[in-house]
C-alpha cells in the first residue's frame, strides 16, 4: 500500500487535475491512499477571509472570488457538474455560516482554513470517479484525532491509527481520497495540523498503516541543496538520510512540513518527492542510508522577528530571568528558531505571527526592556564548505550571526 500526497499545485486548475488522474492511471490496480492540499492559494485567500472578518473588514468580495475559482475548475473538468457544484456549493455555504465572532481566533481559524481541503478532495474524488478510477472520500476528521491546540493540534496516536486502521479493508477494493492538513477533537471540533501541515497526514496514514512508502507529488524534481528560484545553482539530492531531512525541515526548509519525518522514519517508511509535471524524473528518496559527503545546503526561513529582552536592574542574565522568558514562549506555543545573549541581553528569534508575538512581548514586558524587529530572513547553511561560510556572515543586514562544527546561522535585514 502506497500513500500519494498531492499539493495545491498539483490541482491549482482544470489542467493539474487531470495531470494528477493521469498519474494516479500509471498506478491502476494498486492499494493507494491519496491525500490532497487545498486547491492553489486556496488557503491564502480563506486566512484572509478570517482576518477581515476578525477585523471588522468586509470579505464579501474574497468569497466571490474563491467561489468563482472553484466553479471555473469544475465547470472544465465535469461536462454535467451539477452533482459536483452542489456539493461544493453546501461547503461554501457552510463556511460562510461557521464564521461566528464568540469563537476564539484560533479555533474559528481552523474552521474557516480547513474548508480548502475538503472542497479540493470533493472535487479530486468526482473527477476520478468521472474517469472511471474505482474511489471512495472519506473525511480525515473522522480519522485523525487530536487536542484541542487549534492551529498547532497534536495527534492522539493511540487513537488515530485504531481508527486509520479500520480503512484496510476499505483500500483492497477502492483507492481512497482524503484531505491533509485537517483533523478533529474528540467533542468534534475541526482542527488543523500546522501551516502546510498535508505532509503530515500523509506520514500519519502511512504510519498507521505500514505503507510501503509516502510519495509527495511537488512542481519541483525533488529536494533541493537551495530554493531554485533564489539560488540559480541548485542541485537535486538523489537520496537523503532520515535525519539530513528532519534537520532541513527543523531550520525551515519548505520542500517538506517539519513533522513529516518521525512517523515515517519510526516505521522504516521511505518518503519519495518526485515531480507532478514529469514522473519519469527519478526525484528524491529520504531513507535509511549513510551519505559521507553532503554538499552545503541552503535555507531561508522569511517572515522572522527578532525579539531582544534586556534586564532593567543592572544584574546580568541569570537562569531565573532565562526560566521566565522560556516559560512565556512555552505557554504561548512559540518556538525558537536561533537563540544569543549577552551579559544583561537576551535575544531569539521566532516565527511572526502578530497575535502571538504581541501577547509574548506584553508578558516579557513585565520583566525586560523589550525591542523587536520583524521582517527578518533567517539564512541556514546546513554542512557550510569555506566559500558557502564567508559568503553568507558577510551579508548586509546581519542581526545575528551564530555558527556550529556544520550549520552556520544568520539573520538579516531586506534579504
Amino acid at each position: 500500500m502506497k500513500v500519494f500526497k498531492f499539493g495545491g499545485a498539483s490541482v491549482k486548475d482544470a489542467a493539474a487535475v487531470r495531470n494528477t488522474a493521469s498519474i494516479l492511471q500509471r498506478y491502476q490496480g494498486q492499494q493507494i491512499v491519496i491525500v490532497v492540499s487545498a486547491i492553489g492559494k486556496t488557503t491564502n485567500a480563506l486566512e484572509k477571509i478570517v482576518h477581515l472578518f476578525r477585523s471588522g473588514g468586509s470579505y464579501i468580495n474574497e468569497m466571490i472570488a474563491l467561489t468563482n475559482y472553484h466553479h471555473a475548475i469544475i465547470n472544465e473538468l465535469f461536462a454535467n457538474p451539477t452533482e459536483v457544484l452542489l456539493h461544493v456549493n453546501e461547503m461554501l455555504n457552510d463556511l460562510e455560516s461557521s464564521l461566528n465572532h464568540e469563537d476564539e481566533d484560533d479555533q474559528l481559524y481552523d474552521k474557516v482554513v480547513s474548508k480548502g481541503e475538503l472542497i479540493s478532495s470533493t472535487i479530486l474524488f468526482h473527477y476520478l470517479k468521472e474517469i472511471s478510477l474505482p474511489v471512495t472520500w472519506i473525511d480525515a476528521r473522522q480519522y485523525i484525532i487530536t487536542d484541542e491546540n487549534y492551529r498547532e493540534a497534536k495527534i492522539d496516536w493511540e487513537i488515530t491509527c485504531q481508527r486509520i486502521q479500520q480503512l484496510k479493508k476499505l483500500i483492497h477494493d477502492s483507492i481512497i481520497v482524503t484531505q491533509g492538513f485537517i483533523g478533529c477533537t474528540p467533542g468534534g471540533n475541526t482542527t488543523t495540523l500546522g501551516r502546510e501541515g498535508s505532509d503530515f497526514s500523509a506520514a500519519i496514514f502511512a504510519s498507521c498503516m505500514h505503507a510501503e512508502s509516502v510519495t509527495i507529488w511537488k512542481d519541483v524534481p525533488g529536494v533541493m541543496t537551495a530554493d531554485p528560484k533564489r539560488l540559480r545553482g541548485a542541485t537535486v539530492f538523489r537520496e537523503l538520510p532520515y535525519k539530513e531531512a528532519a534537520e532541513m525541515t527543523y531550520y525551515g526548509a519548505s520542500v517538506i512540513h517539519p513533522k513529516t519525518i518521525k512517523p515515517l522514519a519510526n516505521k522504516n517508511i521511505p518518503l519519495l518527492v518526485k515531480n507532478f509535471d514529469d514522473p519519469s524524473l527519478p526525484g528524491t528518496i529520504i531513507h535509511d542510508c549513510v551519505i559521507e559527503h553532503m554538499p552545503a545546503l541552503v535555507v531561508f526561513k522569511e517572515n522572522q522577528c527578532l525579539i531582544s529582552c534586556k534586564v532593567t536592574d543592572y544584574t546580568f542574565i541569570n537562569e531565573q530571568q532565562l526560566s521566565s522568558i522560556f516559560h512565556a514562549l512555552s505557554d504561548l506555543g512559540i518556538r525558537i528558531n536561533v537563540m544569543q545573549n549577552s551579559a544583561i541581553t537576551f535575544s531569539f528569534c521566532i516565527d511572526f505571527r502578530e497575535s502571538k508575538v504581541s501577547t509574548l512581548i506584553a508578558r516579557l514586558q513585565e520583566n525586560f526592556e523589550v525591542y523587536y524587529n520583524a521582517g527578518l530572513t533567517l539564512v541556514t547553511v546546513k554542512n557550510y564548505d569555506l566559500h558557502t561560510y564567508d559568503h553568507y556572515r558577510n551579508l548586509p543586514g546581519v542581526l545575528i550571526e551564530q555558527s556550529s562544527r556544520s550549520t552556520l546561522q544568520v539573520l538579516v535585514r531586506n534579504f
